[in-house]
Formats: structure tokens, sequence, C-alpha cells
């Protein structure tokens, strides 16, 4: 298993748990919609990854681009580091590792 694999399992679920801690709190049906969406599809594609399917890898870095865009507007809108700051910052490091991943096996 290669580290892509584990960002893109470890972020889904982060975005799944953000969603439902942004649901608990705020009663934000939005955040619980979208983290679950995210989430599942960064699991899938880590899923997709450990099978051997290459376009796994694209998925994740899609998602993981969204939701980092996504994150960093609203933190510029909020200019609060919870929770849009750092989900933004693992978010790139997660980009970053799979981006890393892609361009390796080229």
């Amino acid at each position: 298993m290669n580290l892509s694999i584990i960002a893109a399992f470890a972020y889904g679920i982060l975005a799944i748990a953000g969603g439902i801690i942004g649901y608990t709190q705020a009663r934000s049906k939005v955040s619980l919609v979208s983290g679950s969406i995210s989430g599942l599809l960064l699991i899938l594609a880590a899923y997709f990854q450990l099978q051997g399917q290459t376009w796994g890898s694209i998925l994740a870095v899609l998602v993981t681009a969204v939701l980092v865009v996504v994150f960093a507007v609203r933190l510029a809108k909020t200019r609060k580091f919870m929770p849009a700051g750092l989900m933004t910052i693992l978010g790139m490091v997660a980009l970053a590792v799979m981006v890393n991943q892609i361009v390796a096996l080229k």
C-alpha cells in the first residue's frame, strides 16, 4: 500500500467526521451531506487504487483539489482556522502526496 492510498483514505475519513461534527454542532445538513459524499468518494478512490485501478488516483486528486478550494474560500471568508484552515492544510498535504505518487509512477 502506498502513501497516496493512505492519504486518500485518511482525508476521506476526516471529511466524513467533519461533516458529522458540522451537523451536530451547527445543525448544518449541507456539511453532513457534502462531508459524507466527498469522504465516501475519497474512500472509494483509495479502494480502487488498492485494486490497481489508476483512475482511483485521478478521482482522489480531483475530489481533494475541490475540497482544498472550498475550504480555502471558507477560510478566507470566516478567518477562522477551525475547521476550514485545518482541512485546507491537511488537504494540501494529501494532495501533494497524491500528485507525487502519480508523477512517480510515470
